[in-house]
């Protein structure tokens, strides 16, 4: 079997988009490995092959094993691995973005950085949730509590049109069964819309981090993300689940949430969001190879893979002599 130390590292253009992929596969009670480059899936009823690059979560239920090489090849793809617990618990394991540059990153740390353009930044997400309402001038607190209003009218309403009894969103973190169908049912949508937003989030090479409603959480911008279509597909889709009656609410209703994801394009939606809100001039696009230069003075860039030295390098090198080995270094994915 080819291992990942053999095997150059794909270029941008040779990963499957993001918005081609599946939105997320879930597998449980199964031991998951690799066959080239595709992941296998065995348990008692035989061994199932899912090409590593169509994938983009994998959440990994209970009494699933997976192999070291699995992991590789699945953090080789741009894919991010989640490990989803009976009661909801979930760890963030792998995922690699499927461009090089660091451009997007760097626009989200300036939006970011600055409070007013992180205000700006989230007006805008509240707009792009509600666009039937305008929040310029909103304070931060004042968006918090349109979007409360706004969220607890969607569970309203929605419970209108399925007929389901709702008494509130109430749960207990880290314990799935303690609430009733429908909450269960919102709490299954939640988890699978974190993980999408996380695939996309890690795509596009953001820092999940940096969050411009949420904070102080690894994944604050995750959040954000998520929440951009809780009103226009997860709640919904969890409520028409919950309609159905209460067995296997979780199973069912990520089918059925997979199901409207792709049928509705969200992956493709959710990066057009993405870059629209951080960098609207559309930076990003991925290309065929590594574009590294260095920082210089007053903002400027100048060429990498030269000896910047009054006296040229260690080796006698002159100002312009280029160090060659960056390239082959970078080809084989190694950061240095």
């Amino acid at each position: 079997m080819t291992t990942i130390s053999r095997r150059p590292v794909s270029s941008p253009r040779q990963l499957t988009r993001v918005g081609d992929r599946l939105s997320f596969v879930y597998l449980e009670r199964c031991v998951v490995h690799r066959d080239a480059n595709a992941i296998t899936a065995e348990d008692a009823e035989g061994v199932r092959h899912i090409p590593s690059a169509t994938i983009g979560t994998l959440l990994l239920g209970p009494g699933t094993r997976i192999t070291h090489q699995a992991m590789a090849v699945l953090g080789e793809s741009g894919a991010v691995v989640v490990w989803v617990g009976e009661n909801g618990v979930r760890f963030y394991a792998g995922g690699r973005a499927l461009s090089r540059s660091s451009a997007l990153v760097e626009a989200q740390a300036v939006a970011w950085a600055n409070q007013r353009a992180r205000l700006n930044v989230a007006r805008a997400m509240y707009r792009l949730r509600f666009p039937d309402e305008d929040p310029a001038g909103c304070t931060r607190r004042q968006l918090l509590g349109r979007e409360g209003d706004r969220v607890k009218r969607c569970y309203a309403e929605q419970a209108d049109r399925t007929g389901v009894t709702w008494r509130g969103r109430r749960f207990t973190p880290g314990d799935f069964n303690s609430g009733d169908a429908p909450n269960q049912a919102v709490t299954a949508a939640a988890q699978c819309m974190y993980g999408i937003a996380q695939t996309v989030v890690a795509a596009l090479g953001c820092s999940p981090g940096l969050g411009f409603v949420h904070s102080g959480h690894e994944l604050s911008f995750v959040l954000d993300v998520a929440d951009f279509y809780k009103t226009d597909i997860g709640i919904p889709v969890a409520f028409e689940v919950a309609a159905e009656g209460p067995e296997d609410i979780g199973p069912r209703t990520r089918r059925a949430l997979r199901d409207r994801i792709n049928s509705a394009g969200l992956l493709d939606r959710c990066v057009r969001d993405i870059q629209g809100l951080i960098a609207p001039a559309g930076v990003d696009r991925p290309d065929d190879g590594d574009h590294v230069t260095l920082l210089s003075d007053r903002g400027s860039e100048v060429a990498a893979g030269r000896n910047y030295g009054d006296h040229g390098d260690s080796r006698g090198g002159t100002l312009a002599q280029e160090v060659s080995t960056q390239d082959a270094l970078a080809r084989d994915g190694v950061i240095w």
